[in-house]
């Protein structure tokens, strides 16, 4: 997997956004896709996690996340790309479908 050039992650990261709002939209942060999830609970917070969880192991990627009571931030990386790459992407998508 190769890592994405700044400009492929501008498009990518414009195409995942257009259909969110703005407070809810994924950034990258030191070099990383980032957003922060907030659920109505915890349970709902870890039932995300968990169906997330399952697609993580299909895909071999693996999130950085931390869970504190309803919310979940989320920090994607591809490590042996060095950088942002398309399973990142992939993952992020799969993270937004598992919203609704």
């Amino acid at each position: 997997m190769d890592k994405y050039s700044e400009e492929k992650i501008q498009i990518e990261l414009k195409n995942i956004n257009q259909q969110l709002e703005s407070q809810q939209q994924w950034q990258v942060v030191e070099g990383k896709l980032t957003k922060t999830f907030k659920f109505k609970s915890f349970i709902r917070a870890f039932g995300w996690m968990s169906q997330i969880a399952i697609w993580a192991e299909k895909l071999n990627h693996h999130p950085e996340w931390f869970n504190v009571y309803n919310k979940v931030e989320v920090k994607l990386t591809t490590h042996d790309a060095g950088g942002i790459s398309e399973l990142d992407f992939k993952l992020a998508e799969k993270m937004e479908l598992f919203l609704k």
